[in-house]
């Protein structure tokens, strides 16, 4: 039997979900309380025991993507390369497992970009910015000679954007097949010559 304080979290969770769902769907702006509780099957009241506000439900869930993107820097691997291809390969399998996180990346973009995000949630949304994370990254494999030659932001660039357009895409359209992620990590992969 579930506790109280696991029903609790059930709750909130479920929350979380039905707001980011509608986030991503109808936009900040034009979601309203209302229909978040709906979509979470409680009323707005029992929703506010849970969230101030529309804004800070907002806020937490920027919070939490801001978060999850501080995953790639616990990653160690020996070669740069093997770095690409194993955080492409546990990203696509995380999001077979939980389809609704590949919203997260829209419901980002959406904070970052739109001008209803509130400032100060914006500004937490603007903290995350994989593409110069990753500069070093690819640096490093260029260095040792696993990642292309180019310019290492636009080769980062590259990655991320291609990564940004298959989670949207992904978040809409969940029976479309995810890419094999060696399609992905050849963006940045050094080309063997051949004789």
């Amino acid at each position: 039997m579930e506790t109280r304080k696991e029903q609790k979290e059930r709750r909130r969770q479920e929350i979380i979900y039905a707001a980011l769902e509608l986030f991503v769907s109808k936009g900040y702006a034009a979601t309203k309380v209302t229909d978040i509780a709906e979509r979470a099957n409680m009323s707005a009241g029992l929703l506010f025991h849970y969230f101030e506000s529309k804004e800070k439900l907002y806020e937490e869930l920027v919070r939490l993507g801001h978060e999850a993107t501080l995953y790639p820097a616990n990653q160690t691997c020996d070669h740069a390369i093997d770095f690409f291809t194993q955080f492409t390969c546990q990203l696509f399998q995380y999001m077979k497992q939980q389809p609704v996180m590949a919203k997260m990346f829209v419901l980002m973009a959406e904070a970052q970009r739109s001008e209803a995000t509130p400032e100060h949630i914006r500004e937490i949304a603007m903290q995350v910015n994989t593409i110069e994370q990753f500069i070093r990254i690819v640096k490093r494999g260029q260095q040792e000679g696993t990642v292309r030659a180019g310019d290492p932001k636009a080769l980062s660039n590259a990655y991320w954007c291609c990564i940004q357009g298959v989670m949207e895409q992904y978040a809409y359209t969940q029976d479309i097949e995810l890419p094999q992620a060696d399609w992905i990590v050849d963006i940045v992969r050094k080309k063997e010559v051949r004789v």
